[in-house]
């Protein structure tokens, strides 16, 4: 009797998509066994949900909240992932000299609500008297009891410049531990990617036009990648016929104009998703000279005008 070969079915590819830390995700994973990629995938929503329950700051029993209702009493114990993610964190914010700062979480978001009721900007001498307790050099670490104390009543810290980048990481890993070779999670544009499509070729990442979001500018073809992009073109507001961004720059409080979006490209989305904000308000020339400097790390800006702006090594088609 000759056994017949049962011909397993061709790759394909299986998504998913759910709201997660307030945010749209889209875990997406190429095999041939759909229940296979639906576990796999179960498995990276679950990582995703256990971090946000570790960062957020809408449960008062967070690690987070825990460390901000404690700013300026006491130094609080976490867990070593949190306080590795606080160390990363700061060593950002010293190599973009403060421009990202996860710190920010102290402003008094009433100045800047960005609805269409905003028709003024906030006076700059409150503004700037509101930015006083943005500082991450007051953030204290203790390695040896892996403790974060926050020097000053009022600091909060918050994780709204990273989370996302991080999470979408740690699904990854999570998801290529139990085999995945090839798979996409997307978090509202922070993506990471790996392997390839189930035709072979890499996969295609649409940069967004900043003057109509459902609009493509152009696009990458990436691999082992992550990509993630900060535009004023999703919440903004006009003021004398001036774009204001709802990004605000932590040394003056006042919002960022002169770029509609930051597309970074690089190796690691927790990297990525942390770097977009601080290119925009460093500005088109000093942002570039950053990155620039940094290696396997990449940028296209686009300015208020349409100026198209890149790093060295990009190639866009």
């Amino acid at each position: 009797m000759v056994a017949t070969k049962v011909k397993a079915s061709a790759p394909t590819l299986h998504k998913r998509s759910l709201r997660l830390m307030g945010n749209r995700f889209e875990l997406s994973v190429v095999a041939d066994n759909q229940q296979w990629a639906n576990e796999c995938i179960d498995a990276g929503v679950e990582e995703i949900q256990r971090i946000e329950a570790l960062l957020t700051t809408f449960n008062n029993d967070s690690e987070t909240n825990q460390v901000n209702n404690n700013a300026g009493i006491k130094p609080v114990q976490v867990s070593r992932e949190t306080f590795e993610l606080v160390k990363r964190s700061i060593m950002i914010s010293n190599v973009t000299q403060g421009a990202f700062d996860i710190t920010y979480g102290s402003v008094d978001k009433r100045l800047w609500n960005f609805d269409q009721q905003m028709t003024s900007l906030p006076d700059p001498v409150t503004a700037k008297s509101m930015v006083r307790l943005i500082n991450y050099r007051n953030i204290v670490l203790d390695e040896q009891n892996c403790t974060i104390f926050l020097r000053e009543r009022g600091m909060r810290i918050g994780f709204g410049g990273i989370g996302k980048g991080y999470a979408a990481e740690r699904a990854k890993q999570i998801m290529q531990d139990k085999g995945v070779v090839s798979g996409v999670v997307n978090a509202s544009g922070d993506l990471t990617a790996w392997g390839y499509q189930p035709d072979g070729k890499k996969w295609t990442v649409g940069v967004a036009n900043p003057d109509a979001s459902n609009q493509i500018f152009s696009y990458l073809s990436i691999s082992g990648l992550a990509v993630a992009t900060s535009g004023n073109y999703e919440k903004f507001v006009i003021i004398d016929g001036k774009r204001y961004s709802h990004t605000i720059n932590p040394r003056t409080g006042m919002p960022v104009a002169g770029i509609k979006s930051v597309t970074i490209i690089t190796t690691n989305a927790e990297i990525a998703d942390a770097m977009a904000t601080p290119v925009t308000i460093m500005g088109v020339y000093a942002g570039l000279d950053l990155i620039n400097q940094m290696n396997d790390i990449e940028a296209i800006i686009i300015d208020d005008d349409d100026n198209l702006y890149t790093s060295n090594n990009i190639n866009l088609t």
